[in-house]
């Protein structure tokens, strides 16, 4: 056990340490503001506090952790060896930056709280983030910091055996619709034909017909070949099916066509299945019971984990409205188009809310990659690429690797060439970790 001497044990204390030292790198963590107790402590233990003690280890706080609300937090982002770091400690200090604040601030997204510029869905983009503006965004800068703090505190303490984490992966299928054609209904069926034809799209009119009559697969539908690699791997696929009313961001299928809850019922049989929230329900708390409520009918049990539609989140709204319903596990937190690590973190992590300044039962299950972001790379061989690099910062600190893809990604549009490679790369990255 580690004891931490501190002045104050205040809730963003706990929460920062108890994620850094137990959900990192497993350790539990205990605080103290009495110096005998420290002194008698014979494990681990350091203090951080303005002033050092004496010759114990030593990091020196940051006032963020002992503040409340928000305030205008001066930041300096500095190169520390292979990775960056802010709130400079200076050369008392037994690491050479406060990683516990900084890492507060990545995690809590004190910036998304800021005044910033949304994109047109009213989303937080990866080029207003700090990450992005100082170049650390491809790096998971709380799980690096944490296994320096960690590298500091076997040389002081050389005798205390460290548990060891091993890299995961969690795929993500999301299903905003599962079929290109079918069971759309009769009016938007409809509407489809007169739209191919009017854009003289008759390619598209043909393989509309021909899906629709039986003599060929929707190209959206690849659930037999997902189940399929389910059936291989060791990791258990999540999917995120969207049953939500059809609107002008939301066009899936009517969550009441039976064949629609009985492919749901049948892709629970070998993966777990989350919500995927609607566009609308987001600022909707009534619709939101009423989609969590559907989809618990149709699974026969609690649901326990949710994706909002187009990754949009409203701080701290969208999170309190999940913890009002007792979703568990939320799955928003990355971006669409960027690769990287909006939270800084490929750790799960509790949702802190700095409005009410409590640590939340909430999971956040940050996400590195969605397969748009992919498509910039216009060659096969560049895509490789960037995802190899992406999967390595995540096995380096042994970190959970959750990249999102649909389930149109894997049918035969030539948009998605290869694409199925690729979530075989990174399937098998387990097996060739670094």
């Amino acid at each position: 056990m580690l004891l931490v001497y501190t002045s104050k044990i205040s809730p963003r204390l706990n929460y920062v340490f108890k994620h850094v030292c137990t959900r990192v790198l497993g350790i539990k963590v205990e605080f103290t503001t009495k110096i005998e107790e420290l002194i008698a402590h014979e494990d681990l233990k350091m203090s951080y506090t303005k002033q050092q003690l004496g010759n114990e280890f030593f990091v020196k706080s940051h006032d963020i952790l002992f503040e409340q609300g928000l305030g205008d937090v001066e930041i300096h982002v500095q190169r520390w060896d292979e990775t960056k770091c802010f709130f400079y400690n200076g050369d008392k200090s037994s690491i050479p930056f406060d990683i516990f604040s900084a890492s507060f601030y990545l995690l809590s997204r004190y910036e998304e709280y800021l005044p910033h510029v949304k994109d047109e869905f009213g989303r937080f983009t990866a080029t207003e983030s700090l990450a992005f503006k100082e170049g650390f965004l491809h790096q998971p800068v709380v799980d690096i910091w944490a296994y320096k703090f960690k590298a500091a505190l076997q040389d002081q303490f050389p005798d205390f055996e460290f548990p060891n984490r091993s890299y995961k992966i969690t795929p993500i299928i999301d299903v905003p619709s599962p079929y290109h054609y079918k069971l759309k209904g009769l009016m938007r069926t409809f509407g489809g034909l007169v739209g191919d034809l009017s854009r003289l799209k008759f390619k598209s009119l043909y393989k509309r017909f021909i899906v629709l009559l039986g003599f060929k697969h929707d190209p959206f539908d690849t659930f037999k070949y997902i189940i399929n690699r389910q059936k291989s791997s060791r990791f258990k696929f999540l999917f995120f099916f969207l049953i939500g009313d059809f609107s002008t961001f939301d066009k899936g299928v009517n969550p009441n066509k039976k064949k629609f809850v009985s492919l749901i019922k049948h892709v629970a049989d070998y993966c777990r299945v989350g919500l995927k929230i609607s566009f609308l329900a987001l600022e909707d708390a009534d619709m939101l019971k009423k989609e969590k409520t559907k989809m618990e009918a149709i699974l026969n049990t609690n649901l326990k984990a949710s994706r909002q539609s187009f990754s949009k989140l409203n701080l701290p709204e969208t999170y309190r409205n999940l913890i009002t319903l007792e979703i568990n596990e939320d799955y928003t937190m990355g971006y669409v188009n960027h690769i990287g690590f909006r939270a800084g973190s490929c750790s799960p992590f509790l949702f802190y809310d700095l409005d009410y300044e409590v640590q939340t039962p909430l999971k956040i299950v940050p996400y590195q990659l969605m397969d748009y972001a992919l498509l910039k790379h216009e060659s096969l061989l560049d895509k490789k690429k960037v995802l190899n690099e992406i999967i390595n910062e995540v096995q380096r600190v042994n970190g959970e690797f959750v990249p999102i893809f649909h389930n149109y990604t894997f049918g035969d549009s030539q948009r998605w060439s290869g694409f199925k490679e690729l979530f075989n790369m990174i399937l098998d990255s387990a097996d060739d970790e670094v």
